[in-house]
């Protein structure tokens, strides 16, 4: 029998939206992540030339739109006239690239989001004012990041929100051994840093979690869309997955989670990886 299909307090958040079926970081992916019920978003933000925070995982525009401008060189104005690239051959109509504020303005209320700076502290000013003026709960956003300095810092200006640093296993895979865990847990609360959202990896065991969350720190898997593999981390029991296919991950391991008293066996084959 499985007593732990489906962690019900587990998050399921949606990698640049629920990418998987629409284009990364645009309305279209994150409204799909609201409609397949999705726990929250996360997304990726770069700061324009004048100032605003526009959503987009690279620095330069050229991968999504097939035009290259560096997002630090572009007012606005200029980066909204971009047409992303839409791989559905069904559907013609234009995305652009949003803004910050534009992705909040569809948060639910209890769903979350996580930003992820992908640039410098320059954003900081700009995102401060944007937290203030969001019709949002703080508890709803959570900042993220992979610079740990910049993370620390956005800490230190932000304190009554929840901050994450973002970490990718190495080819030497150090964090997952304790002696290394160790020495990232130690910075992070040197740096009062809330979560830790690692790279997925098939060395990530039971005792890895338990300590990360035994130093009343979040833990996080990124990016996760095999079935199976999310239900051996909440078994693991990780606080959130992310993943590109978030809402459909969470329907298909609560109907799991809706038959864990039986024979969990008779089931086994239902829901086979489908990617």
């Amino acid at each position: 029998m499985s007593n732990a299909a489906h962690n019900s307090s587990a998050l399921f958040i949606a990698h640049r939206g629920e990418s998987l079926f629409a284009p990364e970081n645009t309305l279209e992916a994150v409204n799909l992540a609201w409609q397949k019920n999705a726990d929250g978003i996360e997304i990726d933000v770069h700061l324009s030339k004048d100032n605003e925070i526009v959503v987009i995982h690279d620095k330069n525009t050229r991968r999504t739109t097939g035009v290259s401008h560096l997002i630090r060189n572009r007012n606005l104005d200029e980066i909204k006239k971009l047409e992303i690239k839409n791989g559905s051959k069904e559907d013609n109509s234009l995305i652009r690239i949003p803004t910050l504020k534009e992705v909040m303005g569809t948060v639910p209320r209890g769903k979350l989001i996580f930003i992820e700076v992908k640039c410098g502290l320059e954003i900081l000013p700009r995102l401060k004012k944007i937290l203030r003026e969001t019709h949002l709960d703080k508890s709803q956003i959570k900042i993220i990041g992979f610079n740990i300095n910049v993370i620390s810092s956005i800490k230190k200006s932000l304190p009554r929100f929840e901050v994450i640093w973002v970490k990718r296993i190495g080819i030497e895979k150090s964090v997952l051994y304790l002696s290394g865990l160790s020495k990232v847990i130690a910075k992070m609360k040197k740096n009062n840093i809330d979560g830790l959202n690692l790279s997925y990896s098939r060395f990530l065991s039971r005792n890895v979690v338990e300590k990360v969350k035994s130093n009343n720190i979040k833990f996080f898997i990124w990016t996760v869309n095999d079935n199976r593999k999310a239900q051996r981390l909440l078994q693991f029991g990780v606080d959130g997955i992310v993943s590109d296919k978030a809402g459909w991950l969470k329907n298909h391991l609560s109907e799991l989670g809706e038959i864990k008293h039986g024979v969990y066996n008779k089931y086994s084959n239902v829901y086979l990886n489908s990617f």
